[in-house]
């Protein structure tokens, strides 16, 4: 070629060498950096999964901290709860020094009082400051807000709740079978009982779920005296009596499948040949104050005890089949976790609970909410109720129609330990006992299955997170070193042949001699 206007050569040459230089500073940025994208025209799609990971990796480690700082506040939460059952602990000793009436002066009681009257004081104060960073934990305003309560609940326990923002959830409870005591109609054909002589004697054991006693009456006994001895073994054996017409009723005194009462005629004193109806009846299935004109047991076949059990609610709440026991029904799902019980009325179950639908109640708000997920969304929130622990509240018990707390066994108040009911006062120290061990164990098992499963959870999630980043957008040093090395040759050598290249025009000048 023998043109000099134009060297192509050269132009190519340029080219190449521009191309190789920008490939040589690409391989040098890549390791000054160490990734492999540090704009988006390295890898479009690659950055834009890069960012995404990125993003999803902060939020899954903002979300272990917020686990392990939930994890703290239930620690601090639990350790007010322990000092709690140590008090009740301590007052359950106080009570059962006292209720030892004989051997204790006045001086005495009156010196447990004012213990009793400084525990309740100090767990108040527990509940009213036990706290973290200011928020209280245990003073019930982590407790679950609601309104409209119907009638026909006695007392109900939100254990979890989830809500989207300004939300509220009303807690549908619909009773498909209801709750029954236990229980028999014993004829005895009149006022009172007409053995077949003198001499006789009518011999029954009674047995309920708390244990069992062995009575015997006389001819012409009346009924009123018979109801009498035994409901003063109610305590003992958990079966309660009631005159009716020409017999009497015997209940188990609580409501549910784990209640039965059993009668067993030892000696019929020939009561069944001086009356035809006497004998042992099943009460109505709707009504317990109703006696079944059929199944009659004659006392002188009851030899082998017959017995007869109570009955569980049955219900579904918010559409899931309730566990229940007794007149309370639950649920325990991760959007709601409730406890309800029902209301009855008399403990002949005449006014046990109606088949039908009601809404228990409607839940506004509260709780304490914690937010486990990377993404903010109801499913990665998790909730627990933690209820009020003061004296006031805890403990509830209810008797004939009184509510008794607490708080009711501390000076002047009706269960006090100088002169106040102390059987009632052990029944509320009890269930109050049961209350705070059942709120513990909730605590631990949320620290354990929600908080702790939850933290290696997204520890797992965040370390294959950031190694699906580190795939994507980090810099392979073995592949970016190669490449490092073939850049700065083809560079050397795009060089020389370029200066080759603007040499060669130059021998046109031996065409002009």
């Amino acid at each position: 070629m023998s043109r000099i206007n134009t060297n192509i050569a050269s132009q190519i040459g340029q080219r190449v060498l521009s191309q190789n230089i920008k490939s040589l500073n690409t391989s040098l940025e890549r390791l000054s950096t160490g990734l492999r994208i540090n704009r988006g025209k390295d890898d479009p799609a690659g950055l834009i999964a890069s960012q995404n990971l990125q993003a999803e990796g902060a939020a899954i480690n903002t979300a272990i901290g917020n686990a392990e700082r939930a994890d703290q506040l239930v620690n601090i939460a639990e350790g007010g709860l322990d000092e709690v059952s140590g008090l009740l602990g301590e007052l359950q000793s106080l009570l059962t020094q006292t209720a030892n009436d004989s051997g204790l002066s006045a001086e005495e009681k009156v010196a447990n009082q004012l213990q009793v009257d400084s525990i309740l004081q100090t767990i108040d104060r527990i509940a009213a400051s036990t706290s973290f960073q200011g928020l209280k934990l245990l003073n019930g305003g982590l407790d679950f807000s609601t309104e409209t309560v119907h009638a026909n609940v006695n007392s109900y326990r939100i254990n979890s709740a989830k809500l989207n923002f300004g939300d509220t959830r009303d807690v549908d409870i619909v009773v498909t079978g209801s709750a029954q005591v236990a229980g028999f109609f014993l004829s005895f054909g009149g006022a009172s009982i007409d053995l077949g002589a003198g001499t006789d004697r009518f011999v029954v054991e009674v047995a309920g779920a708390k244990g069992s006693r062995e009575l015997s009456f006389a001819s012409g006994t009346t009924v009123a005296d018979i109801v009498a001895a035994i409901n003063s073994f109610t305590d003992v054996t958990g079966v309660a009596a009631a005159a009716s017409g020409t017999g009497a009723r015997l209940l188990s005194d609580e409501f549910g499948s784990s209640e039965f009462v059993s009668v067993r005629v030892i000696d019929d004193g020939n009561l069944n040949t001086a009356v035809a109806q006497a004998g042992v009846y099943l009460l109505g299935a709707a009504d317990t104050d109703v006696a079944q004109t059929t199944g009659q047991t004659l006392f002188s076949a009851a030899g082998n005890k017959v017995t007869d059990e109570g009955q569980d609610v049955a219900a579904t709440i918010n559409g899931i089949v309730a566990t229940t026991a007794g007149t309370k029904a639950r649920i325990n799902t991760d959007f709601l976790d409730v406890e309800i019980n029902l209301l009855t009325g008399t403990s002949s179950g005449a006014e046990a609970q109606r088949l039908g639908a009601v809404t228990a109640f409607t839940i506004t708000g509260g709780g304490a909410e914690f937010q486990l997920g990377g993404r903010v969304d109801i499913s990665n929130k998790v909730s627990i109720g933690v209820q009020n622990v003061a004296a006031r509240t805890l403990g509830r018990h209810d008797n004939s129609g009184t509510t008794y707390f607490l708080a009711d066994l501390g000076a002047g108040r009706g269960l006090n330990l100088v002169d106040g009911n102390i059987d009632q006062a052990q029944n509320v120290v009890e269930s109050a006992i049961r209350e705070v061990s059942s709120l513990r164990g909730r605590l631990g098992a949320f620290q354990k299955n929600n908080i702790g499963a939850t933290i290696r959870s997204l520890g797992v999630a965040a370390e294959n997170t950031a190694a699906a980043q580190s795939v994507i957008r980090d810099a392979d040093f073995a592949i970016e070193t190669a490449a490092l090395t073939r850049n700065q040759i083809l560079v050397q050598s795009a060089s020389q042949i370029l200066t080759l290249a603007n040499a060669q025009p130059q021998a046109v000048l031996q065409l002009l001699g």
